[in-house]
């Protein structure tokens, strides 16, 4: 089956390149990327590395406002998807990409899935949690990554309860639900193994981190992306928080993130370093090796909680809440509240604990593979070929 995939942004490319090599063994997928991280320091670094072929169409959409990146997006992917003629599109996630493909498809008539549908964070007010849900009720293959998400479907009466009386109902039309796994955790299975060293943030590091001279547990690890936090208020906040916590911090800086920093005339805390974005295994290797991670990003909260990294969440909700303390996880919603932040990382990684944890999480922190990215490419032969 040809199966255009339209992906934009650095967890999509995960996940892509997660399902990548079951996707091709199955079918004939095409890439297309909608170039929502245009910066070459976050997509052509990922592409690289992931070994994702070149993107068969590259729309070049770039930043702008969620309502222009979509509409440019939309105006990108429809000529797209008509000279293409796929017999299935393939969205992964909740992003503006997702989003605008989800509609592309609808309106053309093509069949849709949606790979990590079911999440939700109950927080209408984030753009994310907009996206994921016009595209789970535009979609007719519905991925889950655990059954939480399917639940959530079930409850919003997707997937066999809807399903149309008559003939639309027949085959791909009919919107079906499956819990398939989650794509990230099947990467960062297979990379843990090539991170474990202290090498990874040291001597085998970019030369950013590298120069940085960072020693395991003694340093946090943070990302900071998300549009509610790039507001000058927001920044001022969150900088705080960072120096606050009063540990050293490495800041792997969004490219949109670093312009609005340089736009509100802000100062960056003496604690803090900032670097350029990092490549899977590097970011993945700085989370393996700090005392905790700041974060907002979804895919940052998850993968920390499978390498057993403790993390705060500048985020008022989470669609992750399997990974919060009072699930028994190991992060903590703190928004931009440095007071939570500060009592978080010291109920969570204690200044004293935190080298000897951190050595001891990189010798014997263990993911299990998923095994999503075959689930994924069966549910997918399975739906087209009903």
């Amino acid at each position: 089956m040809k199966l255009a995939c339209v992906v934009g942004t650095r967890p999509q490319l995960i996940k892509a390149a997660a399902a990548w090599h079951a996707l091709r063994r199955d079918h004939a997928p095409r890439l297309i990327d909608t170039g929502q991280h245009y910066d070459e320091e976050i997509a052509g670094r990922f592409f690289r590395e992931l070994h994702l072929p070149p993107p068969d169409r590259q729309l070049g959409v770039g930043s702008g406002s969620h309502a222009r990146q979509l509409a440019a997006m939309i105006d990108g992917l429809e000529p797209v998807l008509l000279d293409e003629q796929p017999d299935a599109v393939v969205v992964f996630g909740d992003t503006n990409s997702t989003l605008a493909g989800a509609l592309v498809a609808a309106e053309l008539d093509l069949p849709l899935a949606h790979v990590e549908a079911g999440l939700r964070s109950f927080d209408r007010r984030m753009p994310e949690e907009i996206n994921r849900v016009v595209a789970d009720h535009l979609a007719q293959l519905l991925l889950a990554p655990n059954e939480q998400a399917a639940a959530n479907l079930r409850a919003e009466g997707v997937g066999a309860g809807n399903a149309a009386s008559g003939p639309a109902a027949e085959g791909w039309r009919r919107a079906r639900v499956g819990v398939v796994g989650d794509l990230m955790q099947d990467l960062c299975a297979a990379t843990l193994p090539h991170v474990r060293d202290h090498s990874a943030i040291g001597e085998g590091a970019p030369e950013d981190v590298r120069d940085l001279g960072l020693a395991s547990g003694e340093y946090l690890f943070a990302t900071v992306h998300r549009a509610e936090n790039r507001a000058p208020d927001a920044i001022h906040e969150w900088l705080a928080l960072l120096g606050a916590l009063d540990r050293s911090v490495v800041l792997a800086l969004h490219p949109g993130t670093r312009r609005a920093m340089d736009e509100c005339d802000c100062v960056i805390p003496p604690n803090v370093h900032a670097v350029p974005p990092q490549g899977y295994a590097t970011t993945l290797a700085l989370q393996l090796h700090a005392a905790a991670v700041v974060t907002d990003s979804g895919g940052v909260q998850r993968e920390s909680a499978w390498l057993g990294t403790p993390a705060l969440v500048l985020r008022g909700s989470t669609e992750w809440t399997a990974t919060l303390e009072e699930h028994g996880g190991r992060s903590a919603l703190v928004g931009r509240d440095a007071t939570l932040a500060v009592a978080a990382l010291e109920r969570l990684a204690p200044r004293a604990a935190t080298p000897g944890s951190a050595i001891r999480r990189a010798a014997e922190a263990v993911v299990s593979p998923a095994g999503a990215d075959d689930r994924v490419s069966a549910s997918i032969a399975a739906w087209l070929g009903a």
